[in-house]
């Protein structure tokens, strides 16, 4: 993939340098972040988590693991999915909730909850009325994800009819861009459907119904005791 336009006078970026440049400066903020929170400290837990994921979830899951072990601090790394997996083996983050996720080299992945999923339209869009919809019926539209869509709920979808629209930056972007078209439309977990606050919007279940599990992935070598109370504080 050509990255620069280069003539005797200039180098320009192409559109796929512009956005390899972006994705590069992403990759570096969150190698910074991992670099600010890698450094072990007593009484710290370092959890690895997904830019606007697992909020509610992480504030029950830490208020469950205080009332074991109140003294220690929490420093949460928002990365992508494998950088997420790949501080936690290389000892960078103490655990790491993921969605999606059944295997990972050198962790142990423990599923710990089940979530639904939601079609997300524009309460102008003509299923916004609808009780459940089917995702056959929403295929018109332009499909929203965003850069930090959950990328496993995504997969999710693999074998439906998708007709990919603009990606937003963020979920909360993208929200607002189905709030104001009535055509379009995303998919989110009910753990972020819960946290919506748009007015524009409506969440629909699925039909059939389609899940997603959610899971604490931990290093191998953590002892199974930490390991039940880590299962135990992030589930439902």
């Amino acid at each position: 993939m050509r990255l620069f336009d280069r003539s005797p006078r200039r180098v320009r970026l192409t559109e796929a340098g512009y956005r390899v440049l972006d994705a590069a400066r992403e990759a570096l903020a969150a190698a910074d972040r991992v670099r600010g929170a890698a450094t072990p400290r007593a009484g710290v837990m370092r959890i690895g988590t997904g830019t606007g994921q697992f909020t509610a979830r992480l504030e029950r899951g830490i208020d469950a693991l205080r009332e074991q072990a109140p003294g220690f601090d929490v420093v949460l790394v928002d990365l992508p999915l494998p950088a997420r997996l790949n501080a936690l083996r290389q000892g960078e983050l103490d655990l790491a909730l993921a969605r999606g996720v059944r295997a990972a080299p050198g962790l142990r992945v423990l599923p710990t909850w089940t979530e639904s999923l939601f079609a997300v339209v524009s309460v102008r869009h003509p299923a916004a009325g609808r009780a459940a919809v089917g995702v056959a019926e929403l295929a018109d539209g332009p499909f929203r994800a965003a850069q930090d869509h959950d990328p496993s709920v995504v997969a999710a979808l693999r074998e439906a009819p998708l007709r990919p629209g603009r990606r937003a930056g963020t979920v909360g972007d993208t929200i607002v861009e189905v709030g104001s078209d009535p055509r379009s439309w995303t998919v989110l977990p009910a753990d972020q459907v819960a946290e919506l606050r748009s007015t524009r919007v409506r969440a629909i279940p699925l039909e059939p119904p389609t899940t997603i599990t959610g899971s604490v992935v931990i290093p191998d070598e953590l002892p199974s005791t930490c390991a039940t109370a880590h299962r135990a504080a992030f589930g439902d």
